[in-house]
């Protein structure tokens, strides 16, 4: 009876396997949203030491890729940045690349020779977006970290930029605003109530107590230009901006900034002092003026006007984990009947 139980798990293991090679499954069955990485994504034991010395013999660097299934923005980076053959191409020649679920139950050997958990890894990392992807050097330290979705000319920089070895020459955001031009954002742009300048953010706070949101900018910036002219004027997210003090700077700016510590600095120097590299980015502040939360990569609305809701209903204070705030609301929103749209 035995043996023929054994037979029979071997032969559905068997159906089933040729079954979703040959697309006859429902790949939603077995894992929703799985998106299947390239194949030349390494195969690792996940011992993370190990990794970056292998990576290092050959001449090449460790780049992690953290995901989620069911992440638009992870479908993206698969398809428009790894499917484009010559950041493929480019990316196999620098880089060993591994994927880390950031939900997952794998065993992980961290740096520091520590067992974990993918999840638990990526929680100690703080991964609050997918795609996020950190760029190690040989010496197992960051060299740079994304942050969510980068368009395929940045994210290609971005691979230059660690692939020299260019992370103790220059700031990223020196070589990003050099290297990735793209053209202009036009002139689209939605009527948003904005603090007017001379920016004094501290001042702003004191007599309007209560959370900002400024927005890094810069002019030749098609992002930002759909930032402006496709998600902040759509109505959900306007509904949430409402309960905000609004700033925008221009990350090139010599304007001078009253910054929310009350510090004056000017508009390029704060920009470069917060680490600001992406254009747009929304970095937010608590009403005591310190930072609660930034979005420095690709966002369509939904995942905006989750953003601007985390901060602004205290969640950040007690729900450290933003893909979860994320999951929750839609959630609600499903249970209310709305539809969902994550790339909205």
């Amino acid at each position: 009876m035995l043996h023929r139980l054994m037979i029979l798990g071997l032969f559905l293991v068997s159906a089933f396997a040729g079954a979703a090679e040959e697309g006859r499954l429902d790949p939603g069955m077995v894992n929703p949203g799985y998106q299947e990485p390239p194949k030349w994504f390494k195969e690792s034991f996940l011992d993370l030491h190990e990794d970056v010395a292998e990576a290092a013999k050959s001449g090449r660097r460790l780049l992690l890729y953290f995901y989620q299934d069911g992440c638009p923005y992870c479908t993206r980076l698969l398809k428009d940045n790894f499917g484009n053959e010559r950041i493929a191409a480019k990316t196999r020649r620098q880089f060993d690349v591994i994927a880390i679920n950031i939900w997952g139950d794998r065993e992980v050997t961290d740096l520091s020779g520590k067992a974990t958990t993918e999840k638990a890894y990526a929680r100690s990392l703080r991964v609050q977006f997918t795609p996020t992807l950190l760029l190690f050097d040989e010496q197992g330290e960051v060299a740079l970290r994304l942050n969510g979705y980068f368009q395929p000319a940045k994210f290609e920089a971005a691979l230059d930029y660690a692939g020299a070895r260019l992370e103790k020459k220059l700031p990223f955001a020196d070589y990003l605003a050099a290297q990735a031009r793209e053209p202009g954002g036009g002139n689209r742009r939605v009527s948003i109530p904005l603090l007017k300048p001379p920016l004094r953010l501290a001042d702003s706070q004191r007599r309007n107590p209560g959370p900002l949101l400024v927005l890094f900018e810069q002019k030749n910036c098609a992002a930002c230009g759909e930032m402006h002219g496709e998600v902040l004027g759509r109505p959900e997210v306007t509904e949430q901006l409402r309960r905000f003090q609004v700033a925008r700077i221009d990350t090139a700016s010599g304007a001078v900034v009253q910054t929310p510590t009350g510090e004056t600095l000017r508009a390029r120097d704060w920009a470069r002092r917060l680490g600001i590299f992406y254009a747009p980015t929304l970095v937010f502040f608590d009403a005591d003026g310190r930072e609660a939360f930034r979005v420095d990569g690709y966002l369509r609305a939904f995942h905006v006007a989750s953003a601007l809701d985390y901060v602004a209903s205290g969640a950040f204070r007690t729900q450290p984990e933003f893909q979860r705030f994320v999951e929750e609301r839609a959630a609600a929103r499903r249970g209310r009947g709305e539809r969902v749209d994550l790339l909205q």
